[in-house]
């Protein structure tokens, strides 16, 4: 076992990880694991059911860190803090590969040549900063093939929305301009944009030009209304991400609010996976390290709890991002009144879970009732068939637990045998089939929670006789 950083894997008897970790020595950190009588209760039980390790040396513990981090997202193991965070982030878009940019929302890998501005905490706040970039800076955000072929100004020119550039009513030197100024105020620089557009309009004045004029004054009365619309928009920050941990009854709620150019991107609310003695730093290090694993982190990280290895975790972040990255627990000034808001938001949105929770639990007993079941169910299963006059057949299937819909455990299923066109019967066999034999095939003993306590099928007793 070297002596190196890096980081081990514990496996089962089937070769999936128990745990994964990080370390700046491994061998000692291994052997720690062998005196078992030291150890507290969670990690004896994942010694017991270790039957192999793995281990990748890395050169730094930095590192190490982020591999960490990227293989527990990757492996979920279950005696690790999962993030559990599957959706995806919005970002803004700002086209770069075409005369007359576009600005659009996005969501996915950046394989077109675009700035891009994020992350945005739900499709509707990025919808509402290209609304503000609109109102403010005429910039277009119709398709590329709607734009080709457009012989006249859409309705968004009529709103005073978009400056036309589909049919010449805007040089592309003046479209630059607008784009230039839009860039500008998503970096945080509001208000030298509002000084340029003051002059702007100073001058169409003296040339007589009113309606122009008339144009830019009610381009600033909107960039004026976008500045004051935040709720969360102190003058101190320009781009950081203000997180925020609440614990309590053994759960935890992590709030994330994104600041980029001084304005509030939106909020989240994530609830780590973890075991109930993990204390607030270890729950707040392993957030940010899986957090930030496939996205950018911003310079500044203002945060309610310190976490554990907290200047590794700022190296680490640091090397990821090419740009140094600060961790700051503020204890006063405008800094500390955000992370309280932050704060209250993150024990507003565990109370409102934990009440779904015991909501959801009363229902699933009630259900175990009905169906005369031994103990409420952990995971129900959904099926149903569909077809198009009798092609395009498909089959689906949606999960459900305590916690409520189990949307990435949702399945859908393309039929593949040659069945008469529109046989529900055997086109839930079919999916039944398929379901269960990979089932078997990958936990015969029916021991994980990806078993259904009960199924319930849409259809009569012809498709029940079917299955």
């Amino acid at each position: 076992m070297p002596a190196n950083p890096g980081v081990y894997r514990m496996l089962d008897a089937k070769g999936d990880a128990l745990y994964v970790g990080k370390a700046k020595n491994l061998k000692k950190r291994v052997v720690s694991y062998t005196q078992v009588s030291r150890l507290p209760e969670r990690l004896r039980r994942m010694v017991a059911d270790t039957a192999a390790m793995e281990i990748l040396t890395t050169h730094t513990e930095a590192e190490a860190l982020l591999l960490e981090a990227n293989l527990i997202k990757r492996l979920k193991p279950r005696y690790n803090i999962l993030l559990r965070d599957d959706k995806s982030y919005s970002w803004l878009m700002l086209t770069e590969d075409q005369p007359f940019p576009q600005i659009t929302k996005h969501r996915g890998a950046r394989v077109r040549k675009a700035s891009y501005w994020g992350p945005f905490a739900s499709a509707w706040s990025v919808g509402q900063t290209v609304q503000a970039i609109q109102r403010v800076f005429l910039i277009r955000n119709c398709p590329d093939t709607v734009f080709a072929n457009r012989t006249r100004p859409c309705l968004l020119y009529q709103i005073k929305r978009c400056s036309a550039p589909c049919v010449g009513r805007i040089s592309e030197t003046d479209y630059d301009l607008l784009v230039n100024q839009a860039k500008a105020f998503l970096s945080g620089k509001s208000g030298a944009v509002q000084k340029e557009l003051a002059t702007e309009m100073e001058l169409a004045a003296e040339k007589l030009e009113f309606e122009r004029a008339a144009a830019i004054r009610d381009r600033i009365r909107g960039l004026t209304y976008i500045q004051g619309s935040d709720v969360i928009n102190p003058a101190s920050l320009t781009d950081a991400d203000v997180i925020a941990l609440h614990q309590e009854a053994g759960q935890s709620c992590v709030q994330v609010f994104f600041i980029r150019g001084g304005r509030n991107n939106g909020n989240r609310s994530v609830f780590p996976a973890h075991s109930k003695g993990e204390e607030p730093a270890q729950v707040m290090a392993a957030f940010i390290a899986q957090f930030y694993d496939d996205k950018p982190p911003p310079p500044l990280l203002l945060l309610s709890n310190e976490p554990e290895d907290a200047e590794l975790l700022a190296e680490a972040l640091s090397l990821k991002a090419e740009h140094k990255i600060s961790l700051l627990v503020p204890k006063r000034g405008e800094k500390y009144d955000v992370v309280k808001h932050a704060a209250t938001n993150a024990r507003e949105a565990l109370e409102r879970k934990l009440a779904e929770t015991a909501g959801q639990g009363k229902l699933l007993a009630a259900v175990g009732d009905v169906f005369n079941l031994p103990e409420p169910p952990t995971r129900i299963e959904t099926y149903d068939n569909s077809h198009i006059m009798g092609t395009s057949a498909y089959g689906v299937m949606v999960a459900a637990g305590p916690e409520g819909f189990i949307k990435s455990a949702y399945r859908k299923f393309a039929i593949k045998t040659m069945i008469t066109p529109g046989d529900d019967f055997a086109m839930m066999r079919e999916v039944l089939q398929r379901r269960f034999s990979r089932a078997l095939a990958e936990n015969p003993d029916r021991s994980d929670e990806t078993w259904p306590s009960l199924i319930l099928i849409d259809g009569g007793a012809g498709q029940l006789s079917a299955v």
